[in-house]
């Protein structure tokens, strides 16, 4: 067993020996039995250090497990008001809360304390960040396949039938390559079957533009692409990891300039958004998408306005910037 323990000059300080031991059974479980990332554990550690920072304050001294057993909604509240105003934002707010929570969770299985305390305190509503698609100049030059930064023809090839498929017909990453040989679009096909997140089946359009860049790569790949086996292969003829596929992108953003924001999922944002300012209705785009719930693609309409604001601003010969 790991023989990780809170460093004295930080969790010590802040916490009564009966309490401190458990903090150190806590870390050990998260690294051995969890096997949690390094990184993850500094976090947890951290998230739970400054709670205790606030209680050894809050409660006029290092608090030992009674004192956390015997903890009130109200005494999480004071702790995230303390945060908020030392300007920490929501995002990191929900996450030590979240870590704090672990701990106590822990604590409960052992019988030491009862965590609804920490449950009865909602975490702190993050504001909503907008996707980031790209534009259609940059999605059709990301997707052409023209750029020759492939060593192999067929690879480029590939990618660029990959990265058409996730803008042609919005899939997801993992829905693109989970198709198999038999699934391959022939050009002339209209639609395809598509299985995506909880095994739900959707149909999707198929543009010509999609079915001939799959037919170009099947022409070229090297391998034999089985009825049943993958229809997207890896360099050794394997099945092609998404690493590869967000790799490659990040290849095309550096010879396009585009920013960072332009990722392989950026495609399927930039499908949405462009369908919904072609005119494309709402409960469709849901349907191409996939989304379970119309709200999921609501969030796009925000996008469309926000690019419409923007270009009344830069437009409009009233506006006082000009």
């Amino acid at each position: 067993m790991s023989t990780r323990a809170p460093d004295p000059s930080d969790l010590l300080v802040t916490a009564k020996p009966d309490l401190n031991h458990r903090i150190g059974l806590w870390l050990d479980h998260l690294s051995d039995e969890r096997r949690l990332s390094d990184k993850t554990l500094v976090a947890y550690e951290r998230d739970l250090r400054q709670f205790l920072r606030f209680l050894t304050a809050h409660l006029g001294g290092a608090p030992s497990l009674k004192d956390i057993a015997d903890l009130r909604p109200a005494d999480f509240r004071a702790f995230l008001a303390s945060r908020r105003r030392q300007g920490v934002h929501s995002r990191s707010l929900a996450r030590g809360l979240a870590g704090i929570r672990s701990f106590l969770k822990y604590l409960e299985r052992r019988g030491d304390v009862n965590a609804a305390a920490s449950d009865a305190v909602s975490p702190p509503r993050q504001a909503r960040s907008l996707p980031k698609p790209v534009s259609s100049r940059d999605a059709i030059d990301v997707t052409s396949g023209d750029l020759a930064l492939e060593t192999a023809p067929w690879i480029e090839a590939r990618n660029a039938a990959v990265l058409t498929l996730l803008y042609g017909c919005g899939l997801r990453i993992s829905e693109a390559l989970s198709l198999t040989g038999k699934m391959a679009p022939v050009p002339g096909t209209k639609t395809m079957r598509i299985v995506g997140k909880g095994r739900k089946e959707r149909i999707v359009p198929i543009l010509p533009a999609v079915s001939d860049a799959i037919a170009h790569y099947v022409r070229l790949c090297p391998y034999a692409i089985d009825a049943d086996g993958p229809l997207f292969l890896g360099a050794r003829g394997g099945p092609l990891n998404a690493r590869m596929i967000q790799l490659a992108m990040a290849k095309l953003r550096g010879a396009l300039g585009l920013p960072d924001s332009a990722t392989p999922h950026a495609l399927r944002h930039s499908f949405a958004t462009h369908l919904l300012a072609g005119g494309g209705d709402l409960r469709t785009i849901q349907e191409l998408l996939g989304h379970a719930s119309l709200a999921s693609t609501q969030i796009y309409t925000e996008i469309d306005s926000a690019h419409l604001l923007a270009a009344y601003d830069r437009a409009h010969p009233r506006n006082g910037t000009k």
